[in-house]
């Protein structure tokens, strides 16, 4: 295989008037570009956590080549001219594609509707829409959405949380938040949601997608409602397939995330819904935050961790390790499915073959590293793994054939 004029082709196909340079991929797996559908980029507004620039870069260190970014910024994308400042900013950046989410409601406030067809109409073309760090929660509101978003042949993801559920919650509900003595964070407040909203999916026949499911309840419901083939599809995070609610025993605010960190068994249910499928993908939900934020005593500091640079190495050993998921149901996973819920696969999660754009990442199976947190990229420091060793690391990143990322010189 080889790469000209930013796509792939074979080898006999390559100008014979052209250096070519061979680069040495001996014991290295070849994935395509991995899609997030679930970034927070922080810009604009919030600079002095994360940039486009910064955030982006971060993401092809991570094998990324395209993420779909966050309306909750300030001002909130929930028009048509935010959205467009989102994707020129990341066309500037150019470290991977930036795929803008427009807001479900004005302001993220959960009360009027926001631009859907003007966003979709936009030269931003958005085609996912969500709330994210807030639910959608009244039920008559969420059925116009949805109906709103199928009219311009979208998908609504939904940050499943029931406010009225979740006052003051801190923590995962259960033995380690009655132990230290703080609100709890009821499983059933995600699970209601989910089972309200994959009801609407199916009445309206309108595409719903949940974001970072949580809790054992909630792929149990996911997998009822996909059974007779509901327009539902599902994402985890890498810290919900790794971590448990015992890390607050910590008292470390790193791991307050939202939602929060849950039981073993809830990890154990949600690497088998993400094996069997009933969990469409893996999406990092990388939400960055100053470390003078995170300074903060528990139930001050604000919610979300670090994901993308970290987000492929997780998964090898939480699912690869264990059997569980092959490199290509990763390649699934991580590529061509988010890609195709987001509305991008046309140009990205496409399958590595002739003719195909070149965005691929080389990922080394054997490479330990550690996680130093003042070497990422991003601007913030609170990544969940500080310290920790992995086994697979990516090691370069192709965008559209240029270089994005290249950790030991492959392409020098």
């Amino acid at each position: 295989m080889a790469v000209m004029d930013g796509r792939l082709c074979r080898l006999d196909e390559l100008s014979g008037d052209r250096a070519v340079r061979a680069v040495d991929c001996t014991d290295l797996i070849i994935l395509p570009g991995l899609v997030d559908l679930h970034t927070h980029l922080r810009e604009p507004g919030q600079r002095d956590a994360e940039t486009v620039t910064t955030g982006t870069r971060a993401a092809a260190r991570g094998g990324f080549t395209a993420v779909c970014a966050m309306a909750n910024t300030d001002p909130v994308a929930d028009n048509s001219s935010v959205v467009e400042r989102v994707a020129a900013l990341g066309a500037e950046a150019g470290h991977c594609d930036v795929v803008p989410v427009g807001a479900v409601t004005v302001g993220l406030a959960g009360q009027q509707l926001a631009d859907i067809p003007g966003m979709a109409a936009s030269q931003a073309r958005v085609r996912v829409f969500s709330d994210d760090g807030k639910c959608v929660d009244n039920s008559a509101l969420m059925r116009e959405a949805l109906i709103a978003v199928r009219g311009v042949g979208g998908v609504l993801a939904q940050h499943a949380q029931d406010p009225l559920l979740t006052p003051g919650a801190q923590l995962n509900e259960g033995v380690v938040s009655r132990e230290l003595g703080m609100p709890g964070w009821p499983a059933v407040a995600e699970e209601a949601v989910i089972a309200r909203d994959c009801l609407l999916a199916h009445h309206l026949g309108a595409r719903l997608h949940v974001c970072h499911v949580s809790t054992a309840g909630s792929v149990e419901v996911i997998r009822w409602a996909k059974s007779p083939g509901w327009p539902v599809t599902a994402e985890v995070t890498p810290h919900h397939l790794m971590l448990t609610d015992e890390m607050a025993r910590t008292g470390d605010p790193t791991y307050k995330v939202n939602p929060p960190l849950r039981t073993a068994r809830d990890v154990q249910a949600l690497r088998f819904g993400l094996a069997d499928g009933t969990i469409d993908v893996v999406a990092t939900d990388h939400a960055p935050h100053t470390p003078a934020a995170k300074a903060h005593a528990w139930c001050e500091a604000p919610m979300g961790m670090l994901g993308l640079e970290t987000a492929l190495s997780v998964v090898a050993d939480a699912m690869i390790s264990s059997g569980m998921l092959t490199w290509a149901e990763v390649a699934d996973r991580m590529s061509a499915r988010p890609a195709r819920i987001a509305g991008i696969d046309d140009y990205q999660g496409t399958l590595l073959e002739p003719g195909g754009p070149a965005n691929l990442c080389l990922v080394d199976p054997a490479s330990t590293w550690s996680v130093d947190p003042d070497g990422l990229a991003s601007l913030s420091r609170n990544t969940p793994f500080p310290g920790a060793a992995f086994t697979t690391r990516v090691v370069a990143t192709m965008l559209r054939g240029r270089v994005t990322h290249d950790l030991n010189g492959l392409f020098h």
